[in-house]
């Protein structure tokens, strides 16, 4: 590959480098040589900073209702819009403590109210919609809004969001953006934007402190229980500063953002539009997806917008492909100003990386596009660490972000990663037992990722994500499976009939695979199970071994579930959710009677 210019320049992207340091244990830690620089108090600073640096420039816009233009807000508007939002929550004289809950998808209103909460001093938490909106009841909703105990709950419109609302029996404020009247004692929207700003709202946003909880963002890990993980504004202002001293880029050339990825998660909420309310940047609130249907939206305002950085997940890379692919002239304009494109949350599968540098290579000869990626998580706000220097080919998840330290420590046959710097949570909410159990004697948080060196020599070369340590099991044989790097390997190898795979087989003899099918899978079902049985069979007399030899798979009728916990909303799958609730499937797979060869099941 080509080498990319500007990788090279210090003023633009700083240099790899890291520092490892034995801890005579058996373990080591891994940090910058960089010391983070000064960064904001609080999340309100960046827009206090460039409602009066550039009042003009574009901060937000989303489609209007008929799709046809977008509706647009300027620094000046949306730090005018804040101060009245946040003049209307002190008028209110909410319960002290308690936040401002948001349930409904990325739109003006939501950013407005997030942010007004935020800047006089009141935490807020965006949730799924999809809790309110796809779930067949909403246990899980009125799970989650009893932990946080709102002060007031918004939603963009009362009757879409109102029958789960109502089961919640909330008790609180609840304001609409849409429908107001129809919902009783409900505020509308617009009559919070009315309020006259005082200087009530400056003197609340002078009093806040970095430790103070600026968001709660709602997790579930392995328990299957929510726990709202604490964000406060010295988190949240300090990951932005790490990733302007490593993309230093940004302080020369505002972002340009199309994002669908929901604010309900760090990946969407803080690391997208924190990075560009940080820089003075523009967002364009995408209302595609990574679905049938609504992928081609996202296609539209790709091409329209043409950013200048691109965040996806895989599968929203996998789906935008085949759309790129047949269309020179689209993909010339989704990719004419990108700076770099940066997939998050899963393993981009080396086929999907080979795809997007053909693309790239067709429609901007000489131009190859940089991939790249970082890790982190909901508890880090979210970045550890990034991978600021050109790759070819996906596994390196980069550096330690300045201000963060990685210690490895020996797990089996592994190295379990653990974190501590500026950026990691103080605790859950209301939750000292899981907060207690979430960090290590020593203060690390135990993330339960594990990873290793791509180069022990040069540490600076990076960390090579190695799967979850919580996911990994042992076949009968006692010879471990290493789930994260086997389901990366077979869902690019199966590429495109397969959208995602999970990996059965703790304590059983063999493994087995859960396999969900990709639009062109459902289509061609007889292919995708000549696939996977081709695919075993190469396995097997390539002589990979018990951990990497699947020898019978399932493939699933119904798609993974957002609201049971399958899915998340950046869309990777979590393994562990998905063999609970189908451990009735699981134990279909392993009921069949074993056969020569492998053995391929369908729902």
């Amino acid at each position: 590959m080509a080498p990319i210019d500007f990788l090279s320049d210090p003023d633009q992207v700083a240099p790899p480098a890291a520092l490892r340091t034995e801890l005579g244990d058996g373990s080591f830690v891994l940090r910058s040589p960089e010391a983070l620089q000064p960064h904001a108090r609080c999340v309100g600073e960046w827009l206090e900073h460039w409602a009066q640096a550039t009042p003009q420039a574009l901060a937000l816009a989303e489609r209007t209702a008929d799709g046809q233009a977008w509706r647009r807000l300027d620094y000046a508007a949306l730090r005018q819009a804040v101060g009245a939002v946040g003049q209307a929550l002190l008028d209110l004289r909410l319960p002290a403590g308690r936040p401002v809950v948001i349930l409904s998808d990325n739109a003006l209103d939501h950013a407005v109210l997030m942010l007004s909460a935020m800047q006089v001093g009141r935490p807020v938490c965006s949730l799924s919609s999809a809790y309110a909106r796809q779930a067949s009841d909403f246990t899980r909703l009125r799970e989650m809004l009893a932990l946080l105990q709102p002060a007031l709950v918004y939603a963009a419109d009362a009757h879409a969001y109102g029958p789960a609302m109502a089961a919640c029996d909330l008790g609180v404020p609840c304001v609409f953006s849409a429908h107001a009247q129809d919902w009783p004692g409900a505020l509308a929207f617009d009559a919070l934007l009315a309020t006259r700003e005082t200087p009530a709202v400056r003197q609340a946003f002078d009093t806040i402190t970095p430790d103070d909880h600026a968001k709660y963002l709602l997790t579930s890990g392995s328990t299957g229980r929510p726990k709202a993980v604490i964000n406060t504004h010295r988190m949240l202002c300090a990951n932005q500063q790490q990733m302007a001293q490593t993309w230093r880029f940004l302080a020369q050339e505002k972002p340009v953002l199309v994002d669908w990825l929901p604010w309900s998660h760090t990946f969407g909420g803080n690391h997208n539009l924190h990075m560009v309310l940080a820089h003075g940047g523009t967002l364009y609130i995408d209302e595609g997806r990574p679905a049938p249907g609504l992928v081609e939206k996202t296609a539209r305002n790709l091409r329209e917008v043409r950013p200048t950085l691109w965040f996806n997940v895989p599968r929203g890379f996998d789906m935008l492909l085949p759309l790129m692919e047949a269309d020179d002239a689209l993909a010339a304009d989704i990719l004419l100003r990108l700076r770099l494109a940066f997939y998050a949350a899963a393993a981009l599968a080396p086929s999907t990386w080979q795809r997007l540098q053909a693309v790239a290579e067709r429609v901007r000869p000489g131009r190859p596009l940089w991939l790249t990626t970082s890790w982190g998580c909901t508890e880090t706000a979210p970045a550890i660490t990034t991978a600021h220097w050109q790759q070819d080919g996906a596994g390196c998840i980069g550096n330690p972000l300045p201000g963060m330290a990685v210690r490895f420590v020996p797990s089996g046959d592994k190295l379990e990663m653990r974190i501590r710097g500026i950026s990691v949570f103080p605790g859950y909410l209301r939750a000292p037992q899981e907060t207690a159990a979430a960090f290590d004697e020593q203060g690390y948080y135990r993330i339960g990722d594990a990873g290793r060196l791509l180069d022990p020599g040069h540490p600076g070369r990076g960390i090579v994500f190695d799967g979850r340590v919580a996911e990994d099991f042992k076949l009968s044989s006692g010879t471990w499976v290493s789930v994260g790097t086997l389901r990366v390997e077979l869902v690019s190898r199966l590429a495109p009939l397969v959208q995602d795979i999970v990996v059965a087989g703790h304590d059983r003899a063999e493994i087995g695979l859960l396999v969900f099918a990709s639009a062109a899978g459902l289509q061609q079902p007889q292919a995708l199970q000549a696939a996977l049985r081709r695919l075993m069979q190469e396995q097997a007399a390539a002589g990979a071994g018990s951990a990497r030899s699947p020898r019978r798979a399932l493939v699933l009728g119904t798609p993974p579930a957002l609201e049971a916990g399958e899915i998340t909303d950046k869309g990777y799958i979590n393994q562990r959710a998905v063999l609970q609730r189908r451990s009735a499937e699981v134990e279909r797979l392993y009921a069949a009677a074993a056969s020569a060869g492998p053995l391929v099941l369908a729902d």
